[in-house]
């Protein structure tokens, strides 16, 4: 039973990093970049069209729970997609990355 829950577990990574790795690169950055701590961040905040510095905003302590939401919602406009998915990206993004990574959506760039 455990080594079947395992597998279970393994399955749904890999789904997570295909699909995170999908939109970097329809983003045009590095696949491999959602693999590495911190330079992830770095590249989502890029293909979020936010400054760099934001990466400061993550560690502290309520501001993190804000910018957490204000990311995944300027990546979801940035290809397209409505505040709800933005939303859907930051409380379920094991669900809605795959679909943003595998579906037709299309990097449109920073819009602001």
């Amino acid at each position: 039973m455990g080594a079947l829950f395992l597998l279970i577990q393994l399955a749904i990574i890999i789904v997570i990093v295909a699909g995170v790795w999908k939109v970097f690169t329809k983003a045009g950055e590095p696949g491999w970049a959602c693999l590495i701590p911190f330079y992830n961040i770095i590249v989502m905040l890029k293909i979020a069209g936010k400054p760099i510095w934001w990466i400061l905003l993550f560690f502290i302590p309520l501001v993190n729970i804000v910018i957490g939401f204000l990311v995944p919602i300027s990546l979801a406009r940035n290809f397209g997609k409505g505040v709800g998915f933005g939303v859907g990206l930051a409380l379920l993004g094991f669900i809605f990355y795959p679909i943003l990574g595998f579906s037709d959506a299309e990097y449109l760039g920073p819009n602001e």
